[in-house]
């Protein structure tokens, strides 16, 4: 089934409330006018210079990695909600079809399956958001098949929680909040017993996580845990204390709101909403623009992060709106169209400027900003009628 807060089911909302139809929980089979703003014109402007870079041959993007390919295609699947755009559904259906067949350490892939387990996350969540605008049940399956090969992670270590990856040396933030966020959203978007088990285990990876002390005391969460090995296959583990990503602030705000809604208790959004005003205290700039410590050369994986932040700022503010948010979001879609923006609708890695350079990983990043800023809008304009 859909997804019960987010931006679905606000803008199937707003869009077909403008045109005088209907509310609707299935796919319109007729396209009906987009709420207009700047900020979607920005996205449109900006989605299209993300697809220059998309390589048919490969499904994923060049200038940029595979996990990277994953946030592009959810990306893309969050525009296509937004423009009630139907334009990219060949794209997700050509991911899908040849990505999975790419060749790593010289061996085909198998699904979207490799080592990481967090790259296994993001590919998840990104079948999830293409399944939601295309109905199409062979993502949702590809989505959950994704789901079992991470659980098969879990084990006692640390007292619980999956690994990094199959090496099993380090047990991170990352994998753990994907983890969680792709069992809840399974289990909203599906019955029965697998519903039960999907939702089983979110409740149980959020106990862990929040037990774990991976969120520090001034309420951001640091990259994983430290393992001192003892008497026993558990070992002593403990916050390790290194950098407190952007993203990592993300993920576990979109897996709590998900949570919430499938376990139908609220009071899950209370330490989501505590893990999101200390990241906009703490890793923001005066001018309240969000930055990662690595900037402006944060490499191939940190100029991603500040887009994923956005991305699940939205769900928690959908879900429970709030007026600092909202501000927030705008005021970097703002910075980074102003000042972030080069040749061609180029958008670079630091929002605050000045332009450097751009890839397809932080075009991704800024595209996630821009969405948000026109949901935040779309929902002015709904306060407005």
């Amino acid at each position: 089934m859909l997804r019960t807060v987010g931006i679905k089911s606000l803008f199937l909302f707003a869009l077909t409330f403008l045109c005088g139809c209907a509310a609707s929980r299935a796919r319109s089979t007729q396209s009906a006018p987009p709420l207009t703003s700047a900020y979607l014109q920005n996205s449109k402007d900006a989605v299209q210079t993300l697809q220059t870079w998309y390589d048919p041959s490969t499904g994923i993007y060049k200038t940029t990695g595979w996990w990277n390919s994953a946030n592009s295609i959810t990306v893309l699947a969050d525009y296509a909600r937004m423009s009630k755009s139907t334009e990219y559904d060949s794209i997700f259906a050509n991911t899908f079809s040849v990505a999975q067949k790419t060749i790593e350490d010289k061996k085909p892939r198998t699904g979207f399956i490799n080592k990481y387990l967090d790259d296994e996350g993001w590919w998840a969540l990104a079948w999830i958001d293409a399944y939601d605008v295309t109905r199409n049940k062979k993502f949702l399956a590809m989505a959950e098949s994704i789901f079992s090969d991470m659980a098969r992670e879990w084990d006692d270590t640390c007292g619980g929680g999956i690994w990094w990856s199959k090496d099993r040396k380090y047990k991170n933030a990352i994998a753990n909040e994907l983890f969680l966020s792709v069992a809840a959203h399974l289990a909203n978007r599906t019955s029965g017993a697998k519903r039960k088990q999907y939702l089983d285990w979110g409740k149980r990876e959020w106990k862990w996580f929040d037990a774990t002390g991976m969120i520090n005391a001034e309420g951001l969460i640091n990259d994983g845990l430290t393992i001192e090995r003892g008497g026993t296959d558990t070992g002593s583990c403990a916050n390790n204390g290194r950098p407190t990503w952007t993203y990592n602030q993300g993920v576990i705000l979109g897996g709590l709101v998900e949570l919430a809604a499938a376990s139908h208790d609220a009071t899950l959004r209370l330490p989501a909403h505590k893990i999101a005003k200390a990241t906009i205290v703490q890793l923001a700039d005066a001018n309240g623009v969000l930055h990662d410590s690595c900037e402006p050369t944060c490499g191939a994986d940190g100029v991603q992060f500040k887009g994923i932040f956005v991305r699940n700022l939205i769900m928690l503010d959908e879900a429970h709106a709030n007026e600092e948010y909202e501000s927030f979001i705008e005021k970097n879609a703002d910075s980074l169209w102003r000042n972030a923006r080069g040749p061609n609708f180029q958008l670079g890695e630091r929002w605050s400027g000045p332009f450097a350079s751009a890839n397809a990983a932080s075009q991704t990043s800024a595209i996630d900003a821009l969405v948000g800023a026109a949901a935040v809008h779309a929902r002015a304009m709904l306060k407005g009628l």
